[in-house]
């Protein structure tokens, strides 16, 4: 299949005009796009030892910009992805069993409100199940008998924003689950009330990342996702 024809594949099902206008989605560099494409590896992020070990007959997804010039030839699909019904926050969601009732932040479309029919014992078992724990960090947990009826979702970085911390107390969230959590959101969630569960930048971001595999693969080619995990070691 040519690289053209992919492209226009992804295009058609991931619109370019839902990316925030200062994200880097696309082609990470000029390539020939009458090559012929045999396999798509996905990726949430893409090492120089990667790029090293595939040929020009592969064609990487990042979810994440690169930080360097591939020379494979490398496509990202990023805030489009976050911000498109059906993408990377309804993938959150479905792995969470929420129901998802609204967009979270209206001006951009990132996240979404979710409706949920249970206690907080309930969550915890869906997030154990699904998510490490050695990299859930929560703040404000509720008692495991707790009524949860609505939780703010955002894939990726939402818990390093104050303006969102305050945006899922202004939407009566009674949770608010993402990644990247710092400790002024911290203080500012324990100060309002509101619970935060951090499942990781990575983690809450795999999701979506098998969802893209998944619609990549109806076009006929052969799509594997690679999932390296957080780009850090543990002690």
């Amino acid at each position: 299949m040519l690289l053209n024809d992919i492209c226009k594949f992804i295009e058609n099902k991931i619109s370019v005009k839902y990316a925030l206008a200062s994200d880097k989605i696309g082609f990470a560099d000029n390539y020939d796009l009458n090559i012929e494409i045999n396999s798509v590896k996905v990726l949430m992020d893409l090492s120089k030892k990667d790029d090293e070990i595939f040929d020009e007959k592969t064609l990487i997804i990042t979810h994440h910009p690169p930080l360097f010039r591939p020379k494979t030839p490398t496509y990202t699909i990023h805030s489009n992805w976050d911000i498109i019904k059906g993408g990377a926050n309804e993938a959150l969601a479905d792995s969470l069993n929420l129901e998802v009732v609204d967009v979270f932040h209206a001006q951009t479309g990132i996240g979404r409100l979710c409706k949920f029919n249970g206690t907080y014992k309930d969550l915890e078992e869906i997030i154990k199940e699904n998510f490490p724990q050695e990299t859930t960090r929560i703040v404000n947990k509720p008692k495991l008998n707790d009524k949860i009826e609505k939780i703010a979702i955002v894939s990726g970085f939402g818990l390093k924003n104050p303006d969102y911390i305050k945006l899922a107390k202004d939407k009566k969230a009674d949770i608010f689950i993402s990644g990247d959590l710092t400790h002024e959101t911290a203080v500012l969630a324990k100060n309002n009330n509101l619970t935060l569960i951090d499942l990781g930048h990575h983690n809450s971001e795999i999701p979506g990342l098998y969802k893209l595999g998944e619609i990549l693969s109806s076009c006929g080619i052969n799509v594997e996702v690679i999932n390296k995990g957080e780009p850090w070691d543990k002690l």
